[in-house]
């Protein structure tokens, strides 16, 4: 499945530092030929869906910024795009956040046809990944380090998840629209919290990676880290390689990310029942769809660090609902202040600290 829109993602921009070390471009063609097929749609069809997805999104607007109590501008529509042009644009924002590793992968020397051979595999492991996850995104918010931000709606998937639910298509699309919609207004309404993010990414990455001196001390602390890179609610396998203080880098930028999530999630259940008359079904059903997946798929979502994703959802939208329920909508959205106002790893587990910080 495709949509008709896809040309207006802009132009790739994966010339930078990292391009020395990883064939991004290589990554894109690998990601979108390893990509799943999407769900067997007419021509019609798809023009009706792309049509339906811009629509739900529009429609969003007004009750997320009225529940949200954020004040956004009105930019650019949302794309909706198949799995390979979702790949393309998630490939430019893993090239961007990889150029800080750059500095630390200088210092190593070797023969260039190796470095070019090192390139082509990890190109192909990032290829490989994304294609993974492009069948199980529905949408996202694009920060786009090197270009615009946009929203994004992935029609195919968005398509297969309605199919398996067997749920009403315009109001399961107008729900996946609300939760997008919220990280649109997140990001557009609080103008610092992108760069932040952005910076929070950079220097994790930097930090991770490993200079050459250091590897035989990560390999070995590896073999010791795998076994929590296999339980439920670990980081994944990048995870097996953190040090201590890589790890107290992870659990801020996850406390932001478990912010965003649960916020989205709690503007979309609240929104829902005023404009989605099927809503409580879709949510019924939906978490059942996270809780249900077989075992392989667990496991890689595992060895991905995806259950700690969803572990967010549920940690963030606690938060939010604690938080509010004390000092109200307004009192809470003193969360998006500055950066230091963003929940730490303790007060996302204790909403009550944050009040008391924050609020007094």
């Amino acid at each position: 499945m495709t949509s008709d829109v896809t040309n207006e993602v802009e132009p790739a921009s994966t010339v930078g530092a990292s391009s020395r070390y990883v064939d991004w471009e290589f990554a894109k063609a690998t990601g979108a030929r390893l990509s799943p097929p999407g769900p067997k749609v007419s021509r019609r069809e798809v023009a009706a869906v792309v049509a339906d997805l811009k629509a739900a999104a529009a429609y969003a607007r007004e009750p997320v910024a009225a529940t949200a109590q954020l004040t956004s501008p009105d930019d650019r529509p949302a794309l909706v795009v198949d799995r390979a042009t979702w790949v393309a644009a998630n490939v430019e924002t893993f090239a961007a956040v990889m150029d800080p590793v750059v500095a630390t992968m200088d210092r190593a020397t070797g023969p260039a046809a190796l470095r070019a051979v090192g390139a082509k595999v990890s190109a192909a492991e990032a290829g490989a990944l994304l294609a993974f996850l492009s069948s199980k995104v529905l949408g996202q918010y694009d920060l786009a380090p090197s270009g615009t931000p946009r929203l994004m709606l992935v029609a195919p998937n968005i398509v297969e998840a309605e199919r398996e639910l067997d749920v009403d298509p315009t109001d399961f699309r107008r729900w996946v629209a609300m939760h997008e919609e919220t990280h649109r207004v997140q990001f557009t309404a609080v103008p610092w919290l992108r760069q932040h993010l952005l910076d929070l990414m950079a220097d994790l990455t930097g930090s991770i990676a490993p200079s050459p001196e250091e590897l035989t001390e990560r390999l070995a602390q590896a073999s010791k880290n795998l076994r929590q890179a296999l339980t439920s609610g670990g980081t994944g396998l990048a995870g097996v390689f953190l040090t201590a203080e890589d790890r107290a880098k992870v659990a801020a930028a996850t406390a932001v990310m478990s912010l965003l999530e649960g916020h989205a999630d709690v503007v979309m259940d609240e929104v829902g029942p005023q404009v989605i008359p099927s809503v409580s079904v879709i949510r019924d059903r939906f978490t059942a769809r996270r809780q249900g997946r077989g075992t392989l798929d667990k496991l890689l979502r595992r060895l991905l660090g995806l259950e700690a994703k969803m572990a967010q959802y549920v940690e963030g939208a606690t938060f939010v609902r604690s938080v509010t329920s004390v000092v109200g909508v307004d009192g809470f959205n003193a969360v998006w202040t500055s950066p230091e106002t963003l929940p730490t790893p303790d007060e996302i587990a204790a909403p009550g600290l944050w009040v008391g910080r924050v609020h007094g």
